[in-house]
This record gives structure tokens, sequence and C-alpha cells, in this order.
């Protein structure tokens, strides 16, 4: 099994070690060194980067046996190597990890609602609670909360304990490990067992911010970032808030009262709008039923249209024949041209048959019901040859 230097100093950036064998995992090679600061994917927390000698590390896993996998870019020589891990990112996954012990322990305190797993992304993290119902204030309780345990600057220490001495701990969850178990402790706080990567004080984790939660598989999934992550979600938060300043012409402060007030006013002229469209359409239907040809005492609407969309389409052919008109054929000149057909209550014929005789003949595709059906995919010059076989299956029966 390879020593994990990371479990005895996690702020160990470089190290010496040999390679112990050498292996091929995913197509890449691979070396097992005899001991190793490279963390390797585990409980929610991704590996370390960095360098093995002259190579770059790309992952690193661990095998059934204990032992720890480097997958590289290319090939080292067994033997005496030094290693250095991407301090950058193994710094980010101490801030995660250690904010996320402390924010499991603050949602247990707040909303009695223990954690069920955590997964540290590469930009956000989440902890998947057991809380059926989250609250707002719930979450801001934890929120709180585990801010100011960052704030207090508490010791985070990492204890080898034996597994009959976990229950006298008090930790926050149970283990099925055998053997040393390691427990991470947040003075006065959190004791919980784990592998992983942890400052060694609170205030190294600098801010806990959460930026939201929703309902997930019965429980609640919160999201949230620490330190770094945290400035850097502040920053984009804050830029979005003067813009959208800026846009409004308003304070960062009256923001919420500009944009509601704009939506508000949004929302009348979208109405406003929907009304005299309908009213644009009651009169062009109208006009259009006024204006129809008469065969045998039916009334026949016949319009092509250079580009309408299909709805627009289906509810003017459906006022058409409202207004007195037995038939109503519409069409849409765009490339791929559309087709509407209604009938009214005195005219026999079926516009879906209609409708599939007329696609036989010059193309498209479409279906519908008696008294209305549509086509499409039509190209634009069959489309005058369309409406004439769609009309033709009435014209029989007059």
């Amino acid at each position: 099994m390879t020593q994990r230097l990371f479990h005895a100093d996690s702020f160990l950036e470089e190290f010496s070690a040999t390679v112990l064998q050498e292996r091929r995992v995913g197509g890449r090679p691979a070396v097992v060194l005899d001991r190793t600061a490279f963390y390797a994917t585990s409980g929610g927390q991704p590996f370390d980067t960095g360098r093995l000698g002259d190579a770059s590390v790309l992952d690193v896993r661990e095998d059934e046996t204990g032992a720890i996998e480097h997958v590289l870019d290319r090939s080292i020589s067994p033997g005496p190597v030094t290693g250095r891990i991407d301090w950058r990112r193994r710094f980010d996954h101490m801030q995660q990890h250690s904010g996320q012990h402390i924010l499991s322990q603050a949602f247990i305190q707040a909303a009695s609602a223990p954690t069920v797993s955590f997964h540290l992304g590469e930009e956000t993290s989440t902890i998947d609670l057991e809380l059926g119902s989250p609250s707002a204030e719930a979450v801001r309780q934890a929120e709180e909360l585990a801010s100011r345990v960052v704030f207090e600057d508490r010791p985070v220490r990492a204890l080898n304990v034996r597994p009959e001495e976990l229950a006298s701990l008090g930790v926050r969850k149970a283990t099925e490990r055998q053997g040393e178990i390691r427990v991470i402790e947040v003075e006065g706080f959190d004791r919980s067992p784990c592998g992983g990567t942890h400052v060694r004080r609170t205030g190294e984790i600098g801010l806990i911010a959460l930026l939201g939660f929703e309902r997930y598989k019965g429980g609640t999934r919160v999201e949230f970032v620490c330190g770094g992550r945290a400035l850097e979600a502040l920053r984009r938060h804050r830029d979005a808030c003067r813009q959208l300043a800026r846009l409004y012409s308003t304070s960062l402060n009256d923001l919420p009262r500009a944009a509601d007030k704009v939506l508000r006013e949004r929302a009348s002229l979208l109405k406003d709008n929907l009304r005299l469209k309908e009213e644009l359409l009651e009169a062009e239907a109208q006009a259009l039923a006024s204006s129809g040809s008469v065969v045998s005492g039916f009334v026949l609407v016949r319009r092509v249209f250079e580009s309408r969309d299909l709805d627009s389409l289906k509810l003017l052919a459906q006022k058409i024949v409202q207004r007195g008109a037995d038939l109503a054929l519409l069409g849409s000149a765009q490339a791929s041209a559309q087709t509407v057909l209604a009938r009214g209550p005195r005219l026999a014929g079926d516009c879906a048959a209609a409708v599939r005789e007329a696609c036989a003949r010059c193309g498209g595709k479409g279906g519908g019901r008696p008294e209305l059906a549509q086509a499409g995919g039509l190209a634009a010059e069959a489309l005058q040859t369309w409406l004439d076989a769609a009309e033709g299956h009435f014209r029989k029966m007059l």
C-alpha cells in the first residue's frame, strides 16, 4: 500500500519517492510509488495534479489493493523521483472540502438535516441533504452558523482512532472502514471520518457562500462555494449587478425595485399587444370571409401570405369559418411552405383527407381533424398546386 503523505501534512507541496511499478491505465502510462503527496479521487474530492519528474500527472486513482496509481502523459524511469503537486488546485480542494464539513454540521444544527452525499465540482460544490421541505430561513441559518465557525478561526486537526473509539468521539457520520480510522475535527464543532485533505484552521477557508438550493430526489441539494471560489462568485455577481444597474439607470440598492417595475410594465405591454393582435386578426378574418368566392352557395376563402407562422395561420383559418365562410385554405410561402385548411359545419368533406391527397400529389407532410388540418415541408413553388389539390377535394362534393 502506498504511504499517503497528505494524511500527515496536507500542505506538503514537494516530496521524493521511489517508482515501484509501471502500469498502463486507460492506454496511458502510470506508476505506483512507495509514498505520495498526490491525493487520489475519493469521498467526493477529485484527484491532485502536478508533476512527477518531467511528466505531468493527469489522474490519480486507488486500485483494489490500496496502491495509488499516478496516470502520466509520458513514461518515467523506475527508481527515485521528485513529485510536486499543483498547489493552487490542492488548496482550492482543501477550502471546499473543509467548508463542506462545516456546512454539513451547520445543517444538522440548523435544520436536523444530515448530509447524504458530497460532490466537489470544477466550479461549484454540492451537498445532498435529508431535508424534504427546505426553507430559505433554515438555509440562511446554516450559512450564518458555518460562516461564524470560519470567522472564529478554529483549529482543524486529523485524529487517528480505533473503530471502537468513534462512538465516544461523537462523529457526525458512521464509517465501515476497518483498522485505524482518520477523523477530521473542527474544534468544538464537528468530527467526521475522512481521508481527504483539509486546512489547518477554519479561517483558511476564507468564506462559505451558498449559491442556491433545490428539491432533489426527495431531499435537498445545496450548491455552495468556499474560499477563492466564493471571492470569484462575489465578483461575478457584483459585476452583473453593476451592469444591470447601469442598464436600468438606478443604484444597486434600488435594482430589485427597478427590475420589478420594468417587468410589470413589460407584462402590461404584452397584454396590450396581445389584445391589439387579436383585434387585428378579428378584422382580417372578417374581411377575408366577406370577400370569399361563392361556389354553389358555399363561401371559399383562399389566401397565400409571404411569411406567416403556423399558429397564426391556424387561428386565422378558424376565425374565417367562424365568420361565415365555409372553407379557408391558407398558405405561407416561405422556403419551407406551410398550409392550413379549416371548414365550417355546412360543408361536407374532410380537411385531414384533403391534406393527405394534396401531399400525395405535391409533397409535404401533414394531418389533422376533419374540420382543421395542416401541412408543412412544402416547396414554395408547389404551394399553389398543393392548394388546388386540396380545394379539389371539396369541390367534388359541391
